[in-house]
């Protein structure tokens, strides 16, 4: 056994690898048929990645391959391939110029045609045609209210859906009378497939009773065109889509209680579900951790106990992090002084809010480290600025973009 540091950067590595796309999207395309035309299209931050597995398969029988990806997200040419990039989380006019492209490429198709729809996180953001009268700044504007609002992702996609000309099942229709055959990793909770990348070519469960009850909630501002393609419903019954999701957030914590047994840690996973603010599940965390070395309950050392999930983070400043920074920072600020424990908050693919890093990792010196610059914690997390703080004391993780996206692992680990 290594230091407790040094297993946990290990449990990082090992559980991302076993999310990576390339082998799903293989398997999912090996031995597959297509009479007709083959249009590739790949959304969102793993998008590339994906593309490019399944142009390892299929090769020449792609007719036309559309990548719209993050920037900095695409690692070259890809044959048979436009390969486009644009802004997360906020749309931009590539976004808006992207998404017109791929809407070309499976326009005119005949029912024998299929599109291979690859979907990734951040597929929301990055694939993105206004409806109705609306425009860029509309969205620009409405998103930003939403992720500082609290909103969960859920209730963020509702409304993305109903402002939309492609999600909640409107590229379905797009492409139709052709087949779409969608493979997606998952990063909703659940796994609820009209909620991923927000549906593009799924039945939409979400109406527009819901997406104006979020409105209420969080005394969001409309304009009145807003409040028009609101008002207008999704499709219901798309009948020319087949969907397999080939990874979650499940398999990311499996393969964390995987590693963390073979470094000799007895695993608990105790969520799959993690929704709460940033703060909080570091919180929790931290107050499991003492709950082991003073209870030894729910495990005795050496021990790990790991959660999955997607926390939210409610902005009152004007620093820089993320929610999973935000939780190692919050987590640190309750288990200072104690030895033998570190906690880990990690993106799967491998980005933090608009940061370099992919989370942290914290220990019971993380806070010390910190102060003794005279920084104090709880500024910091007012200031929403934890990749600062955690950059002095060392306790960032940083992976580079990874080519997935399942949500965030968070975990603790007890000597």
């Amino acid at each position: 056994m290594g230091t407790i540091k040094e297993d946990a950067q290990k449990i990082i590595q090992t559980s991302i690898q076993s999310v990576l796309p390339d082998v799903a999207v293989k398997r999912a395309l090996e031995g597959k048929i297509f009479a007709g035309k083959v249009i590739v299209i790949a959304i969102g931050k793993a998008a590339w990645n994906m593309a490019n597995a399944a142009a390892e398969i299929l090769g020449d029988r792609i007719s036309n391959g559309i990548v719209l990806t993050k920037y900095h997200h695409s690692q070259g040419d890809i044959s048979g391939f436009t390969v486009l990039e644009a802004s997360h989380p906020l749309p931009d006019d590539n976004t808006i110029a992207g998404t017109e492209k791929i809407i070309q490429a499976v326009s005119h198709l005949a029912p024998e045609d299929t599109v291979v729809f690859l979907v990734s996180g951040g597929g929301s953001a990055l694939f993105e045609k206004p409806a109705g009268n609306l425009g860029l700044n509309d969205f620009l504007q409405i998103t930003d209210q939403l992720l500082k609002c609290g909103a969960d992702i859920v209730e963020i996609n509702t409304i993305r859906k109903h402002l939309s000309s492609v999600k909640g099942g409107k590229f379905a229709t797009l492409c139709a009378p052709a087949h779409v055959y969608t493979i997606a990793l998952s990063d909703i909770l659940g796994d609820r497939p009209d909620s991923i990348a927000s549906g593009p070519t799924c039945s939409d469960l979400s109406t527009c009773e819901e997406a104006f009850a979020t409105v209420e909630k969080y005394g969001l501002s409309l304009t009145e065109e807003m409040k028009k393609q609101l008002s207008i419903e999704t499709p219901k019954d798309v009948s020319n889509n087949t969907m397999l999701i080939t990874g979650s957030v499940k398999e990311l914590c499996f393969s964390a209680a995987t590693e963390a047994k073979a470094l000799g840690y007895t695993p608990l996973i105790l969520s799959t579900f993690v929704d709460c603010e940033a703060k909080e599940a570091g919180r929790l965390l931290a107050s499991i951790g003492k709950t082991i070395q003073q209870e030894g309950l729910p495990l005795k050392p050496p021990c790990a106990v790991i959660c999955g999930g997607e926390t939210v983070v409610k902005i009152t400043g004007k620093g820089t992090g993320g929610r999973n920074q935000e939780v190692a920072l919050s987590a640190a600020a309750s288990i200072s002084g104690m030895k033998n424990i570190v906690i880990g908050a990690v993106g799967s693919d491998g980005t933090d809010g608009p940061t370099d890093a992919a989370g942290g990792l914290v220990d019971g010196a993380t806070k010390e480290m910190i102060q003794k610059t005279g920084i104090s914690i709880d500024d910091i997390m007012l200031e929403n600025n934890s990749n600062h703080a955690l950059s002095i004391a060392d306790a960032l993780v940083i992976t580079g973009p990874t080519g997935t996206n399942v949500n965030d692992l968070y975990f603790l680990l007890c000597k």
